[in-house]
């Protein structure tokens, strides 16, 4: 069987956090997944995120990690550390728009699955009785009705709504980028003016 969650070291996060990704296309029962959010059910907390807002693995862990820096400073402004990284992943502060721009509506196709796993103190982060990516995976597989993909930047240049990044990052009328002819090109670009975006929120 395929393993459909890829488990993503990140450098600089402690041994304590460990980050699990997994993309599930064509998904059926969106509206449910929405609504174990809305009702806090603590077994379906995940970052789920629409990858329809999303150009690369870059812009999910960039959000990913800056998620857990905020979660580790004890700065969070939402519920949990996969509530943050959804709002991450927006160039405003506003939550309850990032929620809705960046995170699973009922109608959401294609969903990005980010689960961070968070062990007391660095020696427990080994025990073989903590839930790990095995558990996470079974949990997705049986929940979530759709076709699992890899977590790469080419199944994501097939589920990216350029109109709507564009959109929503405020990379419209910009003269110099539509003059770019080369697709590999501009799409290096988008993600390095997204991730500016990103970054600069609140600033």
């Amino acid at each position: 069987m395929t393993t459909l969650v890829e488990t993503i070291p990140l450098e600089h996060v402690p041994p304590t956090h460990s980050v699990h990704v997994a993309v599930f296309r064509d998904v059926t029962n969106s509206e449910f997944l929405q609504q174990q959010l809305l009702s806090r059910n603590q077994d379906f907390e995940y970052a789920f995120i629409d990858a329809s807002s999303i150009i690369s693995r870059l812009q999910v862990l960039s959000a990913v990690y800056k998620a857990i820096t905020i979660q580790l400073g004890g700065n969070m402004k939402t519920p949990n550390i996969h509530s943050e990284i959804v709002c991450s992943l927006s160039p405003t502060n506003n939550i309850a728009e990032a929620y809705r721009r960046y995170g699973i509506t009922p109608s959401t196709r294609d969903i990005i699955i980010v689960k961070v796993l968070i062990a007391a103190d660095a020696a427990s982060a080994g025990d073989q009785g903590r839930p790990g990516a095995r558990d996470v995976e079974a949990h997705l597989r049986e929940h979530v009705e759709g076709t699992g993909a890899p977590f790469s930047d080419e199944v994501l240049s097939g589920t990216t709504d350029w109109a709507k990044v564009r959109k929503y990052y405020k990379l419209n009328g910009i003269g110099w980028f539509d003059g770019i002819k080369d697709e590999s090109l501009k799409r290096r670009e988008m993600e390095m003016l997204v991730l500016g975006s990103m970054a600069l929120r609140g600033l």
